[in-house]
């Protein structure tokens, strides 16, 4: 008579009679490093001293042009404004006040006029020779106008003029400067965008295109700066040292340097001064090294005008 032994008992007896045991698990895959070993950008963190002294010290190349006009420009919240303080701050030694900067979290531009900002040097009615121009930021369906952005640029909007949204400057305005001035004349044109703000969006990222192409045919020079650096990852939270090591600041610029068609050697991280009450050698150092790059192309501009 045949015994059939279930296969599972013979593997058994085979075993010693144990189960078999369960491949060991495998080890995790550690997730990818949000780092570079390598900063993938060169920053002098040390030499604060030495570069700040350097644009203390800088005269326009041109005798003709008694101060280098740099105009701001950019969606509502991105920190335009914050921008001109914290420079101002910077160059100056303490918290001080320049630019009025609205709520971040406002639709609407709290930027009305055109305004131009100086910075004061040791000594009243003494300034340095290089200007900020804030204007109305950028909105859907809003906001500064295209035409208004122009002719800033050309140096035909007087100090002081209330943008409308609705439409543009007009020649026979009181505000329209119909001879401007080598000063008048902006020199280096800024884009501000924030690191940490929502993709922007279609019809403002239109406008921002229509801007560059303005400002290419009048050969302007552009730059542009990303704020909020610090609230964009994990690793800039830490430490502003992080930033050229930080995989995500790359992408982030590397993005918006593809959108807008400003080369990634001309895009700067920055932190602006918000809550603190005293100065803080990382963030000057970041603006610095936008700042010192904005002068050498300006002056480079109105060496040719």
């Amino acid at each position: 008579q045949l015994v059939f032994v279930p296969l599972q008992h013979l593997n058994n007896k085979a075993m010693g009679g144990s189960a078999s045991k369960p491949p060991p698990p495998q080890p995790k895959t550690p997730p990818p490093s949000p780092t570079f070993r390598e900063p993938w950008r060169k920053i002098s963190w040390s030499n604060k001293e030495e570069d700040l002294e350097n644009v203390k010290n800088y005269q326009p190349g041109n005798p003709k042009v008694k101060q280098l006009r740099i105009m701001l420009y950019g969606p509502v919240g991105a920190g335009k404004s914050s921008f001109i303080s914290s420079v101002n701050s910077m160059m100056i030694g303490r918290p001080g006040y320049s630019a009025a900067a609205g709520s971040t979290t406002n639709d609407t531009s709290f930027t009305k006029n055109y305004q131009t900002h100086k910075i004061q040097k040791e000594g009243r009615e003494n300034f340095y020779p290089f200007v900020f121009n804030d204007i109305m930021g950028l909105e859907e369906g809003g906001g500064v106008r295209v035409e208004d952005i122009k002719l800033a640029l050309q140096g035909r909007v007087s100090e002081g003029y209330t943008f409308n949204p609705v439409s543009a400057l007009s020649e026979t305005d009181p505000n329209y400067k119909s001879s401007p001035s080598v000063d008048d004349r902006v020199h280096l044109l800024v884009c501000v965008c924030s690191a940490n703000a929502s993709e922007i969006k279609e019809p403002v990222l239109q406008k921002m295109k229509e801007v560059r192409e303005i400002a290419n045919a009048l050969g302007i020079p552009q730059v542009a700066i990303v704020t909020k650096i610090d609230e964009a990852c994990g690793e800039t939270e830490k430490s502003l040292k992080n930033i050229y090591h930080s995989k995500y600041v790359k992408k982030k610029m590397t993005d918006f340097s593809s959108r807008l068609g400003i080369p990634l050697n001309c895009i700067f991280p920055v932190k602006n001064y918000s809550s603190e009450i005293s100065l803080d050698d990382d963030v000057d150092s970041l603006i610095l090294s936008a700042l010192r790059l904005m002068i050498n192309f300006g002056d480079d501009f109105i060496n040719k005008m």
